[in-house]
């Protein structure tokens, strides 16, 4: 279902105003992969008068001012990707190419667009709603933060954009609660998965149970202070067992309740079987056609949450540790659904979530006592009481392919290498259905690095389960009689990596791997994640001990450049690479970036 963009798609709805008006900084993508569509849709379904405004112009107030003022509040996001990634790479330099921005030109999101646009909304929107944050950069940007481009600890988003309230995480619930509160002309304040700030001299009272952060004049200055923030803000992320929490900010107090429960699988199911168009608004496609449609027009997401925890990943903060999959029958009727679209031409593009192998089972001890506080489900190892089993996904795959009038489906979304070969019931089976039947010659799996001490800075796992999967993978492609190859994730500069160590995995990706990588991804410091935590403190923050952090721009790139380039002087032998292709960014996942 199209929202109304334009004054006159209201009155084609007889619309004389709306209830809430959504700003992002995304062209306007009618998708269930994209949020500003699945709020959107959501609070229409619930009965509120919805509509869009993408990308406004930021140098004047027409655009922001189109659909005039909401009745209830505007709510405000910088898009699928933060601004700050959409915007520079790892190198600070200006991205050219935005898959979200119509025409593909990087011209129309701004710098901190969440800050810019509650500005514009306050500059030019009489009279004044509230304003509500929302989406990947609010969520993590919540509490004082590193940013990475001025090398200085920000403060909570909320209060630099100086709005009302930000909904962190996955929204669809608490939003309905906000609409229905302003609604009734009832105080928010006690929505789970809401912050908000407050004064205490003017009676406001911060609830009693609600753990202290240190403030953010503390952590600018104190690195061990920072890392004290980042495991209490860390650890109560989990709907179950997270307290709520406050930091002070100068004289405000920013206040986070506790995460919002995550959705039931019919919740989920909801979200999914609306009504979307799949398609770039007309309005905005006149202003040019959007990559990122290509990928994520006809591709299914199959559950929310990664409990992998990669220490340079937000997904665990964002969409949560625990594993919320859709039913089966969800994603068999979104499949067929397809079959009525113009555009479709039979091939499903990707199949899959943050990892595509976590469909369809989590740990029984998570779901109903909250993620573990002192230990990971992956790291070191697989965790006994994850019992693993891709019979689901198998069982899905399987369904899909019978469907008459679709003729691929891809698994594009990365897949955890580790979780397969210990999987002794069903992951060479599923393995198997993957090189058969959902893949295009070319496998991308993600080990990052070859170097333990890097690896254990990352939150990756060793190289035994990768070795034993590159086993698994060419034995299967000789039984199947297909000549398919491994592409591979790697990461210069992150933290505790040296010039040496990228000369090692040089070493180990000709020797073992039997691959020159054409591109390798520098590491990026984005807000709460552990590794940015490494960056800015020079330390472990798991044991305090220094931790090596390459900051020069150039030596970051001389490390991409020993995988990449001519190799350096008494490396190994050039191996001829096995693939002809790097990876490439996956529109609309936001995990990686070139």
């Amino acid at each position: 279902m199209l929202l109304p963009t334009t004054p006159h798609e209201m009155h084609q709805r007889d619309w004389d105003q709306l209830d809430i008006i959504l700003i992002t900084g995304d062209s306007y993508i009618d998708s269930p992969f994209i949020g500003i569509a699945v709020i959107g849709n959501i609070l229409v379904d619930s009965g509120y008068r919805v509509g869009v405004i993408a990308q406004p112009d930021i140098n004047n107030g027409e655009d922001i001012s189109r659909l005039g003022a909401p009745r209830l509040f505007w709510g405000v996001t910088g898009g699928s990707i933060d601004s700050m990634v959409a915007n520079y790479t790892a190198l600070k330099k200006k991205r050219r190419s935005d898959d979200f921005t119509p025409g593909g030109v990087n011209n129309r999101r701004p710098d901190r667009a969440v800050i810019v646009y509650s500005n514009l909304i306050r500059r030019y929107s009489q009279p004044a709603q509230p304003i509500v944050l929302g989406g990947l950069e609010a969520s993590l940007r919540r509490i004082a933060h590193y940013h990475y481009w001025s090398d200085k600890i920000r403060a909570s988003i909320l209060l630099d954009a100086k709005a009302d309230y930000l909904l962190y995480g996955m929204a669809e619930n608490s939003v309905l609660e906000m609409a229905a509160a302003f609604s009734k002309g009832n105080d928010p304040r006690t929505i789970r998965g809401l912050c908000y700030s407050l004064n205490p001299d003017q009676g406001n009272q911060i609830p009693g149970d609600y753990l202290e952060l240190p403030s953010f004049e503390i952590v600018k200055s104190d690195s061990r202070a920072f890392i004290d923030m980042f495991h209490a803000f860390y650890q109560n992320n989990d709907p179950i067992t997270a307290r709520g929490l406050y930091q002070q900010h100068a004289h405000r107090y920013l206040v986070q309740n506790p995460p919002a429960p995550a959705p039931t699988q019919a919740e989920i199911d909801k979200v999914y079987g609306l009504a979307y168009a799949r398609i770039q608004h007309p309005w905005y496609e006149a202003q040019g056609r959007v990559k990122a449609l290509e990928t994520i027009q006809f591709s299914i997401s199959t559950h929310r949450g990664c409990y992998g925890e990669c220490n340079f990943c937000a997904i665990a903060v964002h969409e949560g540790r625990t594993i919320r999959s859709r039913s089966e029958e969800s994603i068999l009727e979104e499949a067929h659904s397809f079959l009525n679209h113009p555009d479709f031409k039979g091939v499903i593009p990707d199949l899959g979530g943050p990892t595509a192998n976590m469909f369809g089972f989590d740990c029984l001890k998570r779901r109903k006592s909250g993620s573990c506080r002192d230990k990971r489900c992956l790291i070191p190892g697989v965790c006994p009481a994850l019992k693993i089993d891709h019979h689901p996904q198998i069982s899905l795959l399987r369904k899909l392919r019978s469907i008459p009038g679709i003729k691929h489906v891809f698994v594009a979304s990365g897949i955890r290498y580790d979780m397969i070969v210990n999987d002794s019931k069903s992951g060479r089976q599923y393995l198997r259905q993957i090189l058969a039947h959902h893949i295009s010659g070319q496998l991308k799996i993600a080990p990052e690095h070859s170097e333990q001490n890097v690896l254990k800075l990352m939150g990756k796992p060793g190289l035994s389960s990768l070795e034993q999967f590159s086993q698994w993978f060419h034995q299967i492609n000789h039984e199947l009689g297909k000549e398919q190859y491994l592409t591979y994730y790697l990461i210069a500069a992150h933290p505790g990596c040296t010039s040496m160590d990228m000369r090692s995995l040089r070493r180990y990706a000709a020797k073992t791997l039997g691959a020159i990588p054409e591109q390798v991804q520098i590491f990026t410091p984005t807000p709460s994640t552990y590794s940015s935590v490494m960056y800015h403190t020079g330390m472990d923050p798991f044991t305090l001990q220094p931790v090596f952090v390459e900051r020069n721009l150039k030596r970051k790139n001389h490390q991409k450049l020993i995988l990449t380039g001519k190799p350096p002087r008494k490396s190994a032998p050039t191996y001829k690479s096995r693939s002809s292709k790097a990876y490439q960014t996956i529109p609309g996942h936001q995990t990686r970036r070139k």
